[in-house]
């Protein structure tokens, strides 16, 4: 029964797998980049990590039999001496310095007779396309502000003390315009009295 077993089987019994794997892990090893389907990708990313973990160990060990038992470990799943090498030698220097997640796959589409989904899975340290685009700069916010210069400040204020030079002159113009029309409405106020008057001394 398969109770608990979630790994991905791949459609293979156990020693098929794991010639399987093996082969794929040793095929990227050497070329540090290989094309194959999504499923088969995850499931080296899988077999693969572990060993590249020990490679780095094994890299800054200090004792050489501790490095030596590193390399047995990965030999006896590798089964060639090139590929440990390599591995030991290339690769672990180049991985030195990262924790962990050493491949990626980056999905190609699907395959045209069978429609399988298609990948490339890949050394992240040998990647010189993608470590170069990649950025150094903080991603800047809507919220955040360029710094200002003392010049940019000298600047700023001066303009805002010419807005509101304008906008007190704007002000004054109203409120002389507004007594100017209540002077014209008392006077109309004042004859409209007058000639009230006037009628009514006539008509007595």
């Amino acid at each position: 029964m398969r109770h608990g077993k979630k790994f991905n089987h791949l459609s293979r019994k156990k020693a098929h797998r794991k010639a399987l794997l093996k082969n794929m892990a040793i095929s990227l090893i050497e070329h540090k980049r290989i094309s194959t389907t999504v499923a088969k990708g995850k499931a080296l990313r899988k077999f693969i990590e572990p060993l590249l973990t020990r490679a780095k160990k094994a890299n800054l060990e200090d004792k050489i039999k501790d490095a030596t038992h590193h390399r047995r470990i990965v030999f006896s799943y590798l089964q060639n001496k090139e590929a440990v090498k390599t591995l030991f030698g290339e690769i672990a220097v180049k991985i030195a310095d990262r924790p962990g997640g050493y491949v990626r796959v980056l999905r190609t589409g699907f395959r045209e007779k069978d429609a399988a989904e298609m990948c490339i899975i890949e050394f992240v340290d040998y990647n010189k396309d993608a470590l170069e685009t990649k950025t150094s700069t903080r991603k800047r916010t809507r919220r955040s502000r360029k710094k200002k210069t003392s010049s940019d400040i000298e600047a700023i204020g001066t303009e805002v003390t010419e807005e509101v030079v304008e906008a007190t002159e704007e002000v004054a113009e109203a409120t002389e315009e507004v007594v100017e029309a209540t002077e014209e409405v008392a006077e109309d106020n004042k004859d409209e009295v007058v000639s009230d008057d006037d009628n009514t001394q006539e008509e007595e």
